[in-house]
């Protein structure tokens, strides 16, 4: 295989292989902890958005963690921090809509070098705005000082930010793309930019040639300002579809591995996404500055689609209106195929994925519709 040219995440710092074999590891050693049945049973495999445990009533509860990565030091470097709290509330929460779950409570760890009360006064008003947009309740958390293991950044106080976020789901209503057959439609609801993934990779892309500081045509702010803006919470157009009994057969958060996520379902599918919009110019900057390729971009980022709700076609016209009555973009972006090789095509960058990469290819493949 050739070596792709321009940046790529590993150079960034963020070696994906190697984090995919000790990830196997570790699986390895925590599965024997899961119960099969009763009270706290273990209902999803390992690879799901969140997991249920068994209530033992007919209901179970949802559980999902996760952080913001570095978009902590992009916080940092611009000395803001009253959003980077929204960022956390939605990573986790949005993963926990994935199975048809609603978020209801969420608890924080926060690592700092030192305690600054003006940082944690920031960090908690961040994570109070997204608790009220998700309709959960910031339950506790932890702080812990470790000023030996979080290194200073020109001055400023560097920190780590995570959650973890429970939610309730009736174990019959389970949503995991069991039942995805050919034809079903894939609605996209727009992000509000580059979300929480990929900043290592950005951050290397502007390096020496960018400041958060800079400001640039495509941009109506910063390039700071623009890599801080919070990740959208979906929760309220997810739960609208919900709650209205939509038949959606599966619910997909659109972070790193890009639209990769969308083989994260129970069904042997695969996708074709020929109607992408036009992504946001940040990604458009970071490509150029980067020389980051198509292939690398694609799986790093969500390309200005956060959200998929995967649907019969008969079904797609009542997702639309209750995305869109939120204020939200949304649009049809592509369609399910028979494919038990399980890959997502994009025709219109000439693009396939499968196993957590993106490669070039000529034309798509005979047997599903093309669009070139």
């Amino acid at each position: 295989m050739t070596k792709r040219q321009g940046l790529d995440y590993a150079q960034s710092g963020v070696d994906t292989d190697l984090q995919e074999v000790g990830l196997k590891r570790l699986i390895a050693k925590i599965l024997p902890t899961f119960k099969s049945q009763g009270l706290g049973a273990v209902k999803l495999n390992i690879g799901q958005f969140a997991n249920v445990i068994d209530l033992a009533n007919g209901q179970g509860v949802c559980v999902s963690t996760d952080g913001v990565g570095s978009k902590a030091l992009i916080a940092t470097m611009m000395k803001k921090y009253d959003t980077i709290g929204i960022d956390c509330v939605a990573m986790n929460v949005n993963d926990i809509i994935c199975v048809g779950a609603r978020p209801l409570t969420l608890v924080d760890y926060i690592a700092v070098r030192r305690p600054d009360p003006e940082l944690l006064e920031q960090i908690g008003h961040g994570l109070a705005a997204g608790a009220k947009e998700a309709d959960i309740s910031i339950s506790g958390g932890e702080i812990a000082q470790l000023p030996d293991m979080l290194a200073e950044h020109k001055g400023g106080n560097t920190f780590d930010l995570a959650g973890t976020a429970i939610g309730l789901v009736d174990l019959e209503e389970i949503i995991v793309g069991q039942d995805l057959e050919q034809g079903d439609l894939v609605v996209g609801i727009e992000s509000s930019g580059i979300h929480s993934n990929g900043m290592s990779l950005a951050r290397k892309a502007f390096e020496g040639k960018l400041s958060v500081h800079s400001t640039v045509d495509e941009l109506d702010r910063t390039l700071g300002e623009e890599l801080l803006k919070p990740t959208h919470i979906y929760v309220p157009e997810v739960r609208d579809l919900l709650d209205q009994k939509i038949p959606v057969k599966a619910l997909v958060h659109i972070t790193s591995d890009g639209f990769l996520n969308l083989t994260r379902v129970l069904s042997r599918v695969g996708y074709v996404l020929d109607q992408l919009p036009d992504p946001h110019p940040i990604f458009s900057l970071i490509q150029k500055h980067g020389r980051v390729s198509d292939e690398e971009l694609f799986f790093v980022y969500n390309m200005g689609i956060g959200f998929c709700v995967v649907v019969a076609p008969a079904d797609v016209a009542r997702v639309l209106t209750a995305v869109t009555s939120r204020g939200k973009k949304a649009q049809v972006i592509g369609h399910v195929v028979n494919d038990p090789q399980e890959r997502v095509f994009i025709p219109q960058r000439k693009l396939y994925g499968k196993r957590k990469r993106f490669y070039k290819m000529e034309r798509l493949p005979s047997e599903f519709k093309s669009t070139f």
